[in-house]
This record gives C-alpha cells, sequence and structure tokens, in this order.
C-alpha cells in the first residue's frame, strides 16, 4: 500500500482555471480521504527544495476562494529534470522528500512538457520500487495537448480572444474612413493555432472579424498576406487580423523569435504583431495598431468560461477518486458524448502517449485559402466560451484573496548542488 499523503502541484503557464482544479483536488481529498494535500510551492520545485504547502492549514473558505481566483496559489514552473548525473540527484531527491512525508500519491497539473515530468516520476518510482500511484491533470492555453476534447484554461482564453475581437473591431470601425485600418492581435500558440482560432467565434456573419487568421499549421507568405489585407480594406473598410505568436515561413522559421529559450529548449516567442504591422505599413500604407493578448489572455477570470471552470473543477475531483480506485500512470481526460448540447465526460489516456506530444489544427479544419478556419472547426470550439463564472467584487475590482503559504517542517537536509537552480528564498 502507499504512503497516505498526496503531492499536488501546477506547472507550465497559469490560466484563469488553473486554480479551480486545485480546488477540487483539495475538497475531494477532504471530503473522501483521510489524505494531507501537499502542495508543491512552485511545481515540482517544491520537492525537490522540500517546500511542501500544508493545505490542511488553510480554511474550507480560502479553499473555496481558489475555485474563482485565476493564476496559481501556490506558484507554477517552467522546468525539466535534468538528465543523466542531474536528474539523477533530483529524481532521488524527490522521493528523499516524498518518503519523508508519507507521499504515495502524485498530480502534476499541466501540459505536454509537464506530463513528461509525470510520467518521469512514474517511471523512476517503478524502478526503484517505490509505491507512487501518478496522475497527470491537463492544462494549456494553448489546447495542444492529445487524446483530450479540450484543455481547461482553453475555454477562457478562447472566450478572452473572440470577445477582444468583437470589441476591438467595433472600435475600428467607427474609426476606420479618417483613422486605422488595419489592427493586428497577436495570442499565444507555439505550435499549433487553437486560440488563434477561437477568435472566429466572435464571426456571426461573414463581413465580421476577424477577417483574417494567421496560423502556425500554414506557412507565411508575404505576398499573399499583403493581398488578403488589401482585398479586405477594399470590400469591408477595414482589416482585423490575428495572428498566432507561432507563425512560419515556408522554410519552417518562426517569423519573430528571441534568442532565450525556457527550461523545455523552446525559444521564446513574441513580437510577431508589430513584425506584421510593419510590413502592412510599407506595403498599404494603411494606418496600422497592433496588441499582443500576452499574459492578459491566461488569468482573466472576470471573463472566464463557466463551461472551462467546471471542466477544471470536475477533472481535480476525478483525479482523487481514479487515485484511490488504484487508477495510475496515466493522464485524465475530457471525452464529447455529444456536440449540440454539448456534453462530456472524463476518461483517461497513458502517460507515455501525451508527454511531449502535440495536436494541431487538422488541415480540414482549415479555410482553402488557410487565412481562416472552416464551420467545423467553429462548432468544434463553441462550446467551450459558453457560460458566464462569476466571481465576487469588492469596490469595482474582482476580490481576489491573498491565500495563506503554510509549509510542512522540514525532514530532509537542504538540496543545493551545484547544477541546479536555487529558489530566491531557499537558504543557502
Amino acid at each position: 500500500m502507499p504512503h497516505p499523503h498526496i503531492f499536488f502541484a501546477h506547472s507550465g503557464g497559469v490560466t484563469a482555471a488553473l486554480n479551480a482544479t486545485a480546488c477540487g483536488v483539495i475538497q475531494t481529498a477532504r471530503t473522501s480521504t483521510s489524505s494531507r494535500v501537499y502542495a508543491g510551492e512552485y511545481g515540482i520545485l517544491g520537492a525537490i527544495h522540500e517546500r511542501l504547502i500544508d493545505t490542511t492549514q488553510w480554511s474550507d473558505q480560502s479553499i473555496q476562494a481558489l475555485y474563482h481566483t485565476p493564476s496559481s496559489a501556490f506558484g507554477s514552473c517552467r522546468y525539466k529534470l535534468g538528465s543523466h548525473q542531474q536528474g539523477q540527484q533530483e529524481l532521488e531527491r524527490i522521493f528523499e522528500v516524498f518518503d519523508a512525508h508519507q507521499i504515495g500519491y502524485f498530480i502534476y497539473n499541466g501540459g505536454n512538457d509537464s506530463q513528461d515530468t509525470t510520467h518521469r516520476i512514474s517511471q523512476y518510482a517503478q524502478h526503484i520500487g517505490y509505491p507512487l500511484r501518478c496522475i497527470g491533470l491537463p492544462k494549456t492555453i494553448d489546447n495542444d495537448l492529445p487524446h483530450t476534447d479540450t484543455c481547461p484554461g482553453f475555454g477562457s482564453a478562447a472566450k478572452y480572444i473572440a470577445t477582444s475581437v468583437q470589441e476591438t473591431a467595433l472600435d475600428v470601425q467607427a474609426m476606420h474612413t479618417t483613422s486605422t485600418k488595419v489592427f493586428i492581435l497577436e495570442v499565444m500558440g507555439r505550435d499549433a493555432g487553437w486560440l488563434a482560432a477561437s477568435s472566429a467565434l466572435a464571426q456571426r456573419q461573414a463581413h465580421q472579424a476577424p477577417h483574417l487568421i494567421l496560423l502556425p499549421e500554414v506557412p507565411f507568405k508575404p505576398q499573399a498576406f499583403i493581398q488578403a489585407v488589401q482585398h479586405c480594406v477594399s470590400t469591408n473598410g477595414f482589416c482585423i487580423v490575428v495572428a498566432s505568436e507561432g507563425i512560419q515561413d515556408t522554410q519552417g522559421r518562426y517569423l519573430n523569435v528571441t534568442q532565450t529559450t525556457d527550461a523545455f529548449g523552446h525559444n521564446q516567442l513574441g513580437g510577431v504583431a508589430p513584425q506584421l504591422a510593419h510590413l502592412v505599413q510599407t506595403q498599404c500604407t494603411f494606418k496600422t495598431h497592433w496588441a499582443c493578448a500576452d499574459y492578459l489572455q491566461r488569468s482573466a477570470r472576470h471573463l472566464a468560461s463557466q463551461c472551462d471552470i467546471e471542466q477544471a473543477y470536475t477533472l481535480g475531483q476525478a483525479a482523487i477518486h481514479e487515485l484511490m480506485k488504484g487508477t495510475q500512470d496515466v493522464m485524465l481526460t475530457l471525452t464529447r458524448q455529444q456536440s449540440q448540447p454539448y456534453r462530456w465526460g472524463i476518461g483517461h489516456v497513458p502517460l507515455d502517449q501525451v508527454a511531449n506530444a502535440t495536436r494541431t489544427l487538422p488541415p480540414e479544419w482549415i479555410r482553402s485559402d488557410g487565412f481562416h478556419i472552416t464551420p467545423e472547426c467553429k462548432a468544434y470550439l463553441a462550446p467551450f466560451i459558453e457560460g458566464e463564472a462569476s466571481i465576487p467584487y469588492h469596490k469595482g475590482l474582482p476580490d481576489y484573496p491573498n491565500f495563506p503559504i503554510t509549509l510542512a517542517p522540514r525532514q530532509c537536509p537542504i538540496f543545493k548542488p551545484d547544477t541546479h537552480p536555487i529558489l530566491e528564498h531557499e537558504s543557502v
């Protein structure tokens, strides 16, 4: 039998729905088990540095407040377990901490790289004979995890993007005769254009925005883009463009990439919108404005999708139930049971089928000219933004609480090999 307690942590970029999953995990563990839930401060780094947030010290009111609060109350991270000697030391350390705190269950909430972390920990537990049940939970606004109908966080980000496009289009439409004629919105999406595609939900009639959508799945051809912008302006008087940050040229090179990489080896993207705006201004002489949704699209809880929040919370509940049934070495998934009306359930898939895997837009869901999506894609996306997830307000602003960070007493010596990042508040 495994040890009785649970390690839960967030990984990767935060979302408007991420804390709702934590709420589901902790509430269900409280009512259905005698297990203590330790939340890793800053993801897996909390296990490595033995900074375990003891959620038994949180009131029921604080746990419930997670449901309506964006981001991660425990902190998240982009961190890839090392390879060779460093990775071995990290894995040994993680299990030293788990054993000291009687942790027998592991829940990691993140995207495809995070599922790889869960898979590696599960494999190492089996290798050393440590009884640990591991479950991954999906999370990414990019919606690019395979084998799940959608990913918590995506629906709320999609709702934010579609709303922003709808409102910005009204602004540009009102002013285009004497001012801006082209507006470009850059959204997240490294290798998959789901978030950019979701902007099409703002379009109720063919002439409405977004007029052009630039997807990573479609090689960017400058001249074809300029011709499409010119045609749109001549037809509508103005043009609204939504561009994925990860659009690539015909040689597979990102249009705008920095020299900075994250812990998973991905180049940091961003800045494609001003590059496109410069192209339009030099080729067409249209007054052009641009914006980058950036972090705004990730944590806009005031505009969250109720469908998204419910799915995130339910996955947290299901993780506890599945672990107690003996389920392990899987990522839980959302399964579409019916499209109209939308009905969904919970399934699961082996971790090795989602670790480091990416789901892109199917070619048949991209319009033939490459600048928009098909009605079938739009029908797939539509349910994810449905419903308004209300939040409390105080003096006109969202009432987001400050959560208590009460760490479990340290049981192990400080871990600080030369090659490992030290948390800024860690003793050295």
